[in-house]
């Protein structure tokens, strides 16, 4: 039963409360005289008024008790694994700022990896465990979707009771409601009419894995007066199945009064290679290039569009470009951009992606064009125009004739296998080092495969061996420590003593390098134990 102070003694505790913010030498506490003894007259006093509210508490109606927790039918943690968990939850400070680490491995950054695998293999999370889990994820918005899977559903249940873990009801679809099955046709337009903008999100999503056909005819039946914003979020819902029966509808986004999402359902057009979209910008894009053979070699040669009409604006360009583009240069890479990749053969006589790339452009052009290409396979999953545009890895320009940045050949990267990606890394990091690869690295499956770990470790060695500070490859021996396989560890003993410094060297790093080889063994062999513990 709960229960409520009498008001009688409210004026009185009042005053005593303001004497003490006050202090006695400025508020004399009442009932009190001023002077020395006044601070104790005022705990005597408190003290008093505290046993009289009490003592005249009275009683209220007891607040409903709250729904018991639900269950979690996964099966739990083995106990190492759970002792672990609680290790890493408990290591919340991270690695420090910067300079010298020592070699402790830094556990926070072990987690993610951790939670991963916990919910690979379908564990529950242990009870005692929730409240940390929820903090940690309170303040790392990028553990939270693996660590609410693994908290299952009594994370919800904690997070209706804390204000601080409201966002877990944010960052699940529903907040832990069920959304009804496709086939409950009525639930599903209810919860379309009158859910959460997140229940909504989440219903067509989940609709849209299912029945894509489905998903967009439900979208359909509200478009008209959607918000302009939840246009968007749920335009950019049908990249998932996209497919040419997407085509009317997202023709008719076109005209949307939104430019982003015109901008959207444009780019969403573009992917498709066969929708008309794709056929009006490659016209576009064919008349801006051609071949010119009255050079010694043949050239391609640009003619950029001279001005954006109102057919180019409905077809997703922009006309206005940004701060120290050019106008001409910003319509034509937009137009390349959409423009299929498979029409360029054809344009350019038959040749292949590669022969296409390796072609000289004529008057400057040639950084923009290959740039526009570089979207357009990212954009188009291309692979064989990837490949094409990256060239050799070993190649002496550090990238490949089509690449303008390392952003650029990252995206490219990511249309190829995991094999792939990490042998063309793998080859770049042995001729180029290691000082351009880190963004390179991160598209790389984990963990590493053989050759790319060794080929990391060799960097790592030639290095130190160059004298240098290891805090220079801090980035790249903090990807190391959670991707290279942990079956590495065995190998890297030869670099854990302190070397030989040559007199060129900067003071100390040999010692420096010998801390962070450690780290990483020590990394390793912690992470082949986390799997141990979750099998």
């Amino acid at each position: 039963m709960n229960s409520t102070p009498a008001t009688g003694s409210a004026t009185a505790w009042e005053e005593l409360v303001t004497a003490a913010l006050l202090g006695t030498a400025r508020r004399t506490p009442p009932g009190c005289a001023p002077g020395p003894d006044a601070p104790f007259a005022l705990l005597d006093a408190a003290a008093e008024e505290t046993v009289r509210r009490r003592a005249g508490l009275r009683p209220a109606r007891a607040a409903p008790r709250p729904e018991p927790a639900p269950e979690d039918a996964r099966p739990p943690l083995p106990p190492a694994a759970a002792r672990r968990l609680a290790m890493l939850l408990a290591d919340r400070s991270g690695a420090s700022g910067g300079g010298r680490r020592g070699t402790s491995p830094d556990l926070m950054e072990l987690l993610p990896q951790w939670l991963a695998a916990a919910n690979a293999r379908g564990y529950a999370a242990p009870p005692e465990s929730l409240p940390a889990l929820l903090d940690a994820a309170r303040g790392r918005t990028d553990l939270r979707p693996a660590a609410l899977a693994f908290a299952g559903p009594r994370a919800l249940w904690l997070a209706r009771l804390n204000p601080d873990w409201r966002f877990a009801l944010r960052a699940t679809p529903g907040g832990g409601t069920a959304l009804p099955h496709p086939e409950e046709t009525h639930r599903v337009q209810e919860l379309w009419r009158e859910g959460l903008f997140a229940e909504r999100v989440a219903l067509l999503c989940a609709l849209r894995a299912r029945d894509p056909a489905a998903a967009r005819e439900l979208l359909e039946t509200t478009w008209p007066t959607e918000r302009a914003e939840d246009r968007l979020m749920f335009l950019d819902s049908l990249r998932a199945g996209l497919s040419p029966r997407d085509e009317p509808f997202l023709e008719r986004a076109l005209a949307d009064r939104s430019r982003n999402v015109r901008a959207t359902a444009a780019e969403l057009l573009s992917a498709l290679p066969d929708s008309a979209l794709a056929a009006r910008m490659a016209a576009r894009a064919e008349a801006c290039v051609a071949v010119d053979h009255t050079h010694r070699v043949p050239t391609i040669g640009v003619e950029a569009p001279h001005e954006c009409d109102a057919a180019m604006e409905r077809d997703g360009v922009t006309p206005k470009p940004p701060a120290g583009r050019g106008e001409r240069s910003w319509w034509f890479g937009q137009l390349v951009e959409a423009a299929p990749l498979g029409v360029w053969p054809r344009r350019l006589g038959g040749r292949t992606p590669r022969e296409i790339v390796a072609l000289p452009v004529a008057d400057g052009w040639q950084g923009e064009l290959h740039a526009a290409w570089c979207r357009a396979a990212v954009r188009q999953r291309d692979a064989a125009w990837a490949r094409a545009l990256l060239g050799e890895p070993t190649a002496p320009e550090a990238g490949g004739p089509g690449a303008v940045s390392l952003a650029e050949r990252a995206k490219l990267l990511g249309t190829l296998t995991a094999g792939e990606r990490a042998e063309w890394v793998a080859g770049f990091i042995a001729t180029h080092g290691l000082s351009e690869a880190f963004q390179l690295l991160g598209v790389c499956a984990v963990p590493w495969s053989p050759p790319l770990g060794r080929a990391v470790v060799d960097a790592l060695n030639i290095a130190r061996d160059a004298g240098s500070y290891p805090w220079s490859f801090s980035g790249v021996m903090g990807l190391a420590e959670r991707c290279l396989d942990p079956s590495e560890a065995s190998h890297l003993d030869g670099l854990l003593a302190v070397p030989d410094e040559p007199e060129d060297a900067s003071p100390g790093a040999g010692g420096y390098w010998a801390e962070a080889f450690q780290r990483l063994v020590t990394t390793l062999r912690l992470r082949a134990a986390m799997t141990d513990e979750l099998r």
